[in-house]
């Protein structure tokens, strides 16, 4: 970072966002965009753009065309708050629907509209490399059972979100869709790996639950792809990797002109939510932001000011630049890996 810095962008003028967006992307990428070296273009150009809004003094969305909404809608992972580690937070999403139903309850209680799980067992925290796989039947039959638990806890008060992170095979997602279809979830993501549009596009046209993706595509590019292939109903570019604010904006206005809707992934902390929050306040084709739970907790202590989730919502506030300030001190005693991380 230090040397992509002093090579490319020491003494630059940051308001060049645009150009300098795309001196990273040139000749980092060298026009084939990877997903880690287009992760470091997107922290540098957040920051761009918060620098930019402190220059002027305003939010990044006044920057980008002005506030299209007031509040922004938000879901959870069901994740069980009574648990210490993420892997014991969500074991009830593999194994125990009746608790998952009083989850996704008392989520509704706090006023999520949406709440999220992924109810097969292999997709989990698998870490043996492997190929997109089919599912035992049993399994078929938790997914349905979780699904239909969930419904009936939080009737026609909240959407349910189906995730399964692209590990099984379009075929299984057709099965897999056609137990949950009268279920009617707002989505079912990564129905198979997303480096393949094109099967990706058979499972979509094959169910009536809208596909979701993105959070591992990267520009325009991948996006524009996923699209044409008819692919997904719902785009998920993560901001801390699709390649920061100006990419996300090129995403949502190319996703625009495909009738898709924008929900953003968040799964990296304070800095891309706010970013996220951003995008959210602006594009006209948003429909629903990912939120680690409340977007509180764990990031009220490593930023000098916290989100404010009112009631289901996200507020974007009037704070210069991205709207959120890391406190550095607070942030060094989480330093490690993401082991420990998990761990914690």
């Amino acid at each position: 970072m230090e040397n992509i810095f002093a090579t490319y962008l020491k003494d630059q003028d940051p308001v060049n966002r645009e150009t300098l967006y795309h001196l990273l992307y040139s000749n980092l990428t060298a026009q084939h965009p990877d997903y880690l070296t287009v992760g470091l273009i997107s922290a540098f150009d957040i920051a761009l753009w918060d620098i930019c809004g402190k220059i002027y003094n305003t939010p990044v969305y006044n920057l980008l065309g002005g506030k299209m909404r007031d509040k922004v809608r938000t879901y959870t992972y069901l994740f069980d708050l009574e648990k210490k580690t993420l892997m014991e937070a969500t074991q009830a999403w593999f194994s125990n629907p009746d608790k998952l139903a009083e989850i996704a309850s008392g989520m509704v209680g706090e006023g999520f509209t949406g709440v999220k799980f992924d109810p097969l067992t292999q997709a989990g925290f698998r870490r043996l490399p492997v190929a997109p796989w089919e599912i035992p039947l049993a399994e078929y039959d938790h997914a349905e059972k979780a699904v239909r638990k969930i419904r009936e806890a939080v009737g026609n008060m909240a959407d349910i979100c189906i995730g399964t992170h692209g590990q099984i095979t379009p075929a299984t997602s057709r099965r897999l869709a056609k137990r949950i279809e009268k279920y009617d979830p707002l989505w079912l993501e990564e129905p198979c790996p997303p480096e393949n549009f094109k099967e990706m596009a058979k499972v979509a046209a094959g169910t009536t639950i809208p596909i979701a993706t993105g959070e591992r595509l990267v520009t325009i590019h991948d996006f524009q792809k996923l699209f044409e292939s008819g692919a997904c109903a719902v785009a998920q570019p993560d901001l801390g990797s699709c390649g920061g604010i100006t990419a996300c904006k090129k995403i949502a206005s190319l996703a625009e002109a495909h009738y898709v809707l924008m929900a953003p992934h968040v799964w990296g902390g304070p800095i891309i939510t706010a970013a996220a929050l951003q995008i959210d306040a602006n594009i006209p084709n948003f429909l629903i932001q990912e939120s680690i739970f409340k977007s509180r907790h764990f990031f009220d202590e490593i930023v000098k000011e916290p989100f404010e989730w009112k009631d289901g919502y996200l507020i974007p506030l009037e704070r210069p630049g991205i709207g959120i300030e890391l406190d550095e001190k607070k942030l060094e005693k989480y330093a490690g890996s993401l082991a420990d991380f998990i761990r914690r």
